[in-house]
């Protein structure tokens, strides 16, 4: 009877959701943002439209979401924050620094994250499997990096400072996962609100998004109104994921939505990647499957890993302890 609730709440379900979306996502932004040369407000329309559509389902009783509360406002805002912070440096350091460039420094963040998931979640260092398979995934990035001729590295202040925060973010929301006691629609509701709100002042003063918004035309219309859609979808699957998973494991997988984002790339425009930079990324993916979640350091401290007991004096055999969420 609860397996239908039981697959909905699943790791699979949550990660394969998180990646559909995300690498989806990035497609749907561009051709929206080509439809409407209003990026702020597409950013803002996301966010805020998917504050709406939780709050419209909770109030149907759909869905079970935390109501607005000082103290809850007040730990999530920092999210909010960071959040910005990760877009706008993100943007910046995309305007200064290619694609390529830009993917690899993304993809020796699980490298950063698994220390940090060490020093401040209570999990173990990677095993040495999993040391390989990070450091297999970065050397993937480069190799593909370099099938490109216009690869080149600047705007080095932009990508540390983008790195810096993105490794803030990824610690810091997992904190808040374990935390503060919600919903998951609740952390979605949470997140996108407080989010949005600060952009609200940089598309109502921007004359060239404004006239943009004046002239646009239905189709426009629904590009935004897809981009929105998978916004909520990706909100929802990526707070659901972060409960599920530890900070490093949630950042290999959103490299893993990178490097499917390509491959989309490479098949619906005309820059097609070489044979070797397409075998750079399946070696990106292959590293990526064979990478293992380092486990707590003690059981209580989390509730999304399968603990082994340790083996009794006496050379007792020992089996898995299994710790439900």
């Amino acid at each position: 009877m609860s397996e239908p609730h039981a697959f909905y709440t699943s790791t699979p379900f949550a990660v394969g959701g998180y990646m559909l979306c995300s690498a989806t996502l990035l497609i749907s932004n561009k051709y929206a943002v080509y439809k409407v040369a209003a990026p702020s407000f597409i950013l803002f329309s996301q966010l805020m439209g998917t504050a709406l559509v939780v709050r419209a389902c909770a109030a149907m009783g759909k869905i079970e979401c935390d109501r607005l509360e000082k103290d809850k406002c007040i730990k999530f805002l920092p999210v909010a924050l960071i959040f910005l912070a990760t877009i706008f440096s993100n943007m910046k350091s995309l305007q200064y620094a290619n694609v390529e460039t830009f993917m690899v420094f993304r993809f020796s963040t699980p490298l950063v994250v698994s220390i940090a998931d060490y020093l401040f979640l209570g999990r173990k260092l990677p095993s040495p499997r999993s040391w390989a398979c990070l450091f297999a995934l970065l050397v993937g990035a480069i190799a593909y990096a370099n099938t490109d001729s216009a690869f080149h590295v600047k705007g080095y202040t932009f990508c540390a400072v983008w790195y810096f925060i993105f490794c803030m973010d990824q610690i810091y929301l997992k904190h808040i996962t374990n935390t503060v006691k919600m919903s998951n629609w609740g952390r979605v509701f949470y997140s996108n609100f407080l989010a949005s709100l600060p952009l609200v002042f940089t598309f109502i003063n921007d004359t060239d998004e404004i006239e943009a918004l004046k002239k646009i035309s239905f189709s426009a219309a629904l590009a935004v109104f897809v981009s929105v859609a998978l916004g909520v979808g990706m909100s929802y699957f990526a707070w659901s994921a972060r409960s599920l998973l530890s900070a490093a494991s949630f950042t290999v997988v959103g490299n893993v939505c990178k490097v499917l984002t390509i491959v989309i790339n490479v098949s619906l425009w005309d820059k097609h990647a070489s044979p070797f930079g397409i075998g750079c990324l399946l070696f990106c993916l292959v590293a990526a499957y064979f990478y293992q979640q380092a486990p707590m350091r003690a059981a209580e401290k989390d509730t999304d890993d399968v603990v082994k007991a340790d083996i009794e004096a006496g050379g007792a055999e020992s089996k898995p302890i299994i710790v439900h969420k």
